[in-house]
């Protein structure tokens, strides 16, 4: 099962995410459900570093499949709205696929880092 786990500052804005996990839906390497999640996840942080620049910290890799991002807390009020805005977005197609996928896909809530 693929495990996503967000978590909040008391603002509730996304401080950090992780992704961990295999959906083991299909074969190795024709799996839909881990590619859809890759290129949503992998997609969205892309589209973070090019058009914000954030210098986001992230970690990967693993065979259990792994990508963690921690947003910096510095950003101005402009840059941290627009990866505010920007993983909302991921995090909404990640919840179609959730719901479409519920026995491979799980997404947690939680506060600090």
């Amino acid at each position: 099962m693929i495990n996503i786990k967000v978590h909040y500052n008391n603002v509730e804005e996304i401080s950090s995410f992780v992704v961990s996990g295999h959906a083991n839906s299909g074969p190795y390497g024709q799996d839909l459900v881990c590619a859809a999640v890759s290129a949503v996840t992998f997609g969205a942080v892309n589209a973070v570093l090019e058009i914000t620049n954030a210098p986001l910290h992230i970690e990967q890799g693993g065979e259990g499949g792994y990508l963690k991002i921690d947003i910096p807390t510095n950003l101005s009020q402009d840059i941290k709205e627009k990866v505010e805005l920007l993983f909302q977005g991921m995090l909404i197609s990640l919840k179609t696929i959730e719901r479409d996928y519920e026995e491979y896909v799980s997404i947690h809530k939680a506060k600090g880092r």
